[in-house]
């Protein structure tokens, strides 16, 4: 059974950048489409961007578009999430998740979720 943990979240100011990273064990990565989401206190969880299989990037929020990016390493069984010109605004849980086949939808219980990490952007 495939297993997620994000890292790489933490505190940041405005401008600033993170690079998350969604780590997967139990199973290969290579197969799966990967979705970011993120939740802020008091909000919905809501997509950030899918990354195919082969690394294509996929439905990007309006909100992140040109900022972040989503890549994969198959060989490390790891997907990452670049976030650059970080606003207030970005700070929430983020978490990965992946689904064969398909991006995984927000509320996805047929795809594997990992526990979330923290970003904070904050002056």
């Amino acid at each position: 059974q495939l297993q997620l943990v994000e890292s790489g979240g933490g505190l940041v100011k405005p401008g600033g950048s993170l690079r998350l990273s969604c780590a997967a064990s139990g199973s290969s990565l290579g197969s799966y489409v990967i979705g970011w989401f993120r939740q802020a206190p008091g909000k919905e969880r809501e997509g950030v961007l899918c990354v195919s299989s082969s690394g294509l990037n996929l439905n990007y929020a309006d909100a992140v578009k040109g900022r972040f990016t989503g890549s994969r390493d198959n060989a490390k069984n790891t997907a990452y999430l670049q976030m650059n010109s970080l606003k207030p605004g970005d700070t929430a849980v983020y978490y990965c998740a992946a689904r064969r086949f398909q991006c995984p939808s927000r509320t996805d219980q047929n795809a594997y979720w990992g526990q979330g990490t923290q970003v904070t952007v904050s002056s």
